[in-house]
């Protein structure tokens, strides 16, 4: 047929070439009086080399597929309603959360965003159930590069808490108090206190951790400065989180 192609005249019959496959114009009805078609098949005979490598055992196009849209894209998760739920969707990959630590000579500290929680509702919708937030892990040192995780204390950042520290100034301070068994009958046995102030020096900011815990008899005191460039690191994670917290 690519023979057939090439020593054809300049004016045979496209309707007749379509027939040949099996295919007629009505098929192709805007190929008949197409003028173009003509030209690009009397190009064809100065590529000798490439028609001779073209299969035509089958019908011209029949290799031609179109791909909806849906192909290219991935489709967009339903709007956020009260009915929602993170793994509602079959096939939708879920969430992760990577966290961040810093390590210095007295303590390290690992910062890991927490999602929130929901909980279904015999309706079909979904309940929040806790907020997320970013967990702050304080680990004192057990010896050079070596942490004792065992001892950690833990502090979690809520969302107006987040805001407070990403809108700190250079000069600034902030404290923050939990008692984690607030409401309950072991209230004011456990308290927690987080300060955040700058370094005399101007170089960074202090993260305090005190930690006292009647139940446990314990009181731990574990601190960590941070670096203007580790505090502006932990910023910017908690920009970038703070969307994936809120439900």
């Amino acid at each position: 047929m690519a023979h057939q192609l090439l020593l054809s005249p300049p004016n045979f019959s496209i309707g007749t070439q379509l027939q040949t496959h099996g295919l007629t114009s009505n098929h192709f009805p805007s190929f008949s009086s197409h003028n173009s078609i003509i030209t690009s098949i009397s190009h064809l005979k100065q590529t000798n080399n490439w028609v001779s490598n073209v299969s035509l055992s089958k019908p011209l196009l029949s290799g031609v597929q179109c791909r909806q849209s849906s192909d290219y894209f991935e489709q967009s998760p339903s709007k956020l309603s009260s009915s929602y739920s993170p793994n509602s969707s079959p096939g939708v990959s879920p969430r992760v959360f990577v966290g961040h630590s810093i390590y210095k000579g007295k303590a390290a500290l690992t910062v890991e965003p927490r999602a929130p929680e929901f909980l279904p509702l015999e309706s079909g919708a979904f309940k929040l159930s806790k907020e997320g937030c970013i967990m702050l892990q304080f680990a004192p040192a057990a010896g050079v590069r070596q942490y004792d995780w065992s001892r950690k204390q833990v502090f979690s950042l809520s969302i107006s808490e987040i805001g407070s520290l990403v809108s700190l100034g250079p000069k600034e301070s902030c404290e923050f108090f939990h008692d984690p068994n607030k409401g309950k009958s072991d209230e004011g046995k456990v308290r927690k206190v987080l300060k955040v102030e700058p370094l005399p020096d101007g170089s960074g900011y202090f993260f305090n951790l005190s930690v006292q815990n009647k139940l446990l008899n314990l009181d731990e005191n574990i601190y960590i400065p941070i670096s203007k460039a580790e505090f502006a690191v932990l910023l910017s994670a908690f920009n970038v989180g703070m969307p994936l917290l809120i439900p």
